[in-house]
């Protein structure tokens, strides 16, 4: 084995031929456990020494190795957890709520009496009783909250909210289940200008209290002019009402400190009431198009997996 390095002179960095630059690129872009490495991420440091190891260059630095990740933004040191679509019928589901944010349904255009409502619930809301004092922020100093609590029991938060009006919906219970879901339905549909409207989309995901056709039908016999619309199996980033719980746990429910279940659901409740006077609808930017994409790119991955894997 040669060494790949050129070196002009005492001060200058050694310069790389593009080819190895590129496969060391590619060693990043594997998982160690592909490689027999018994660790489940890369540093710059390990990239440099695998490299080394299995030939691709004599000798290189992590720092060398961590440019050139930099320069295309590649991070194998960090991870995030992820869900491929799963749902044979994925981008047909997925499409039609996508198409009701934007104001359609089976390609025609929204009346103005029409409104779509995105559903979920938010369980296992503990309250937190810490067990020693809460401090406000101070000049240099965040707010401090015990880390020590006493657990003072759980509930849900069952909410909905109208995607294109910002109006938010939401009651608390002890569990989830048809009997809470259909509470909220009721708080909702019973109400102007739900309960004359001529249709009201329900977005919800396949949880236990509105899963399959049953939860179809079950919601045309409580309300005729309401119709339900499933989200494709773990894709609950498609419904709207996930945005907003993402408000409600950065707002109110973290850090957690609170002494008991009631003050809990007072607080979500007086939140949401407040929360709805300043809102705005959300700017949904993903489209059927970057849909399209999405599916496309994931497609190409799977196929060049079997492909190498076929090798």
């Amino acid at each position: 084995m040669t060494d790949s390095r050129i070196v002009k002179g005492p001060g200058d960095r050694a310069v790389f031929p593009p080819k190895v630059v590129m496969e060391i690129k590619a060693l990043a872009c594997q998982l160690p456990s592909k490689r027999g490495l018994p660790f489940s991420r890369f540093s710059s440091a390990d990239i440099a020494r695998e490299a080394i190891t299995s030939g691709i260059v004599a000798s290189v630095s992590g720092a060398t190795v961590w440019r050139w990740l930099s320069a295309d933004a590649i991070k194998p040191w960090q991870y995030r957890s992820w869900i491929f679509p799963r749902d044979p019928n994925f981008a047909e589901k997925a499409a039609r709520i996508l198409d009701l944010y934007q104001g359609f349904w089976n390609g025609k255009r929204l009346r103005p009496n029409d409104y779509v409502i995105s559903s979920d619930e938010k369980t296992s809301i503990q309250a937190r009783n810490r067990n020693g004092r809460h401090l406000p922020a101070a000049p240099g100093r965040c707010q401090r909250t015990d880390f020590e609590y006493q657990r003072a029991g759980a509930l849900a938060y069952i909410a909905a909210c109208d995607v294109r009006r910002a109006k938010v919906f939401g009651i608390c219970a002890k569990s989830t289940g048809i009997e809470a879901y259909h509470q909220l339905v009721d708080l909702v549909m019973q109400q102007e200008p739900y309960c004359s409207a001529n249709r009201v989309f329900w977005v919800t995901d396949n949880g236990s209290s509105h899963r399959g056709q049953t939860s179809v039908e079950r919601l045309a016999q409580w309300y005729s002019n309401a119709i339900q619309v499933h989200t494709p199996v773990h894709a609950s980033w498609l419904n709207q009402i996930e945005v907003y719980f993402s408000v409600v746990q950065r707002k109110v429910l973290t850090p957690n400190d609170f002494p008991d279940l009631k003050t809990v659901e007072q607080c979500l409740l007086e939140f949401q009431s407040r929360y709805e006077k300043i809102a705005k609808p959300f700017k949904w930017k993903f489209t059927k198009d970057d849909l399209n994409r999405l599916l496309s790119k994931l497609s190409d991955y799977d196929n060049l997996q079997i492909k190498q894997l076929a090798a």
